[in-house]
């Protein structure tokens, strides 16, 4: 059996465990992201795996870090909640741990776990996840292999351009994706939905203290659950958003499984609901042919681990 370590290294937390090659994570640590300090980030990884490493045969770590990765998987280009700029992260974890290492975008190394181990462990050749939590990310397989483009930045699905005008994006665009089928947007839809018609948002608002513009998404689940009007059809616009780009990737790539991970997945039918209904709707004319079949991820948290520790197996 092989042991690697995988390191999950997001804007607030670093987890890390070891994995073996079932995709059981054996042992499993996190400590806090000094976001803001780039050596003290490095140090938090290499203490991560070090402390793994103490207690296990471990033959190579893969981390996975929320950014942009070169083509090498070498160095994380650009983070936008970390202050990494052209870090050459493998280097140094390598050095300072004298193991393998891989570097790999977060939403990749998720898409890789359910692809090896989750919700499309069935699929021997092709899937696309997107990844719904405050934006949306994303991961294509094809042929058994992550599509990582001619320099690494591939399946960057939540840019994908949605409403032409539309949202303001982070990443300068107009109308991306990532602005109608986020929680961000969740919460902007239901933000609206509240200060247009309380009365009909009496659920919510209560969780709010009356305050529309305190709405979280925790609160638009909750009150969603509880079956407030508001909040349930914010849910609907997120999911009719979400169903049409799954549609575009069934038409552009035809993949075996179409998977939705991400926070936003644990509200369950009442995203999956709607996204399914609209990516029924968007391929009506496809209705005699085979398509992929629309399922929620099913490793959460742990994703991010088992992937880059699968990754880094495949040194």
């Amino acid at each position: 059996m092989t042991l690697t370590i995988g390191v999950d290294v997001g804007g607030t937390k670093v987890a890390g465990g070891v994995v073996d090659d079932t995709g059981r994570v054996l042992v499993h640590t996190r400590r806090d992201t000094p976001a803001e300090d780039v050596g003290k980030t490095r140090d938090v990884i290499t203490e991560v795996v070090t402390e793994l490493a103490a207690g296990h045969d471990v033959h190579a770590v893969g981390i996975g870090a929320a950014g942009w990765i070169d083509a090498s998987r070498s160095s994380v280009l650009f983070a936008p909640n970390l202050a990494w700029r052209d870090e050459p992260l493998r280097e140094y974890v390598s050095a300072a741990t004298g193991l393998p290492v891989i570097v790999e975008n977060d939403a990749n190394v998720a898409a890789w776990a359910e692809f090896r181990y989750g919700a499309a462990r069935d699929a021997d050749d092709s899937m696309v996840m997107f990844t719904i939590g405050t934006g949306v990310g994303g991961g294509i397989v094809l042929g058994g292999e992550l599509v990582r483009g001619a320099n690494g930045i591939a399946a960057e699905l939540g840019h994908m351009l949605t409403v032409p005008d539309g949202h303001q994006c982070g990443c300068g665009r107009l109308g991306c994706i990532e602005q109608y089928a986020s929680g961000s947007a969740l919460v902007r839809f239901a933000r609206a939905g509240a200060r247009q018609e309380p009365q009909r948002a009496t659920g919510l608002l209560g969780l709010a203290a009356g305050d529309a513009e305190g709405i979280t998404g925790p609160m638009v689940t909750a009150a969603a659950r509880s079956g407030d009007p508001v909040s349930t059809e914010a849910f609907a616009q997120i999911g009719r958003w979400l169903g049409t780009s799954l549609a575009d990737m069934a038409q552009i790539l035809d993949p075996q499984v179409l998977v939705v991970g991400g926070g936003v997945i644990e509200a369950g039918d009442l995203l999956l609901g709607p996204a399914r209904r609209s990516f029924t709707d968007a391929l009506a004319q496809r209705s005699r042919l085979p398509v992929a079949e629309v399922r929620p991820a099913e490793l959460g948290n742990s994703a991010g681990v088992i992937g880059a520790a699968d990754l880094a197996r495949r040194l």
